[in-house]
């Protein structure tokens, strides 16, 4: 699907447009065999120490826990690293969990580097109304 532009928005277009083409604002990769896979949003990515952290994944490895219901991963502001990561963490009812817990859980699925620095357990997440966690929030969140 090819689009010329935004309706009655230039300013927008210029924003998304590059070199003629629309740019989603979506990482991905191609594999060995050229199947494409999506990894997650451009303004989510996470850059801590001069390196990319994507969130889906920290998010895909905690949603394994049986105690997560949700959770939302966001780049939060550190002097030293640029950025550190930070999860909000929704369990389900009649689960009880600690940080060092989930710590523990994800340094045996993920990289020791991408295990959350800071940690937030939440009621609820913010949304939109067709149900995406509003990151945005989550970033301005104390």
């Amino acid at each position: 699907f090819i689009i010329r532009g935004y309706y009655k928005d230039e300013a927008y277009t210029k924003q998304w447009m590059k070199g003629g083409y629309f740019s989603a604002g979506d990482v991905g990769k191609i594999d060995k065999d050229g199947y494409l896979y999506i990894l997650d949003r451009k303004k989510d990515m996470i850059i801590s120490a001069g390196v990319n952290i994507y969130p889906a994944e920290i998010e895909q490895a905690l949603m394994q826990h049986p105690a997560v219901k949700m959770c939302a991963v966001v780049g939060v502001k550190d002097e030293k690293w640029g950025e550190r990561v930070k999860a909000f963490i929704v369990l389900r009812k009649g689960y009880e969990v600690s940080e060092k817990e989930l710590e523990k859980f994800l340094r045996e699925r993920i990289a020791n580097y991408k295990v959350p620095k800071e940690w937030a357990f939440v009621d609820e997440l913010p949304m939109t109304p067709s149900g995406k966690v509003l990151k945005r929030v989550l970033r301005e969140m104390k």
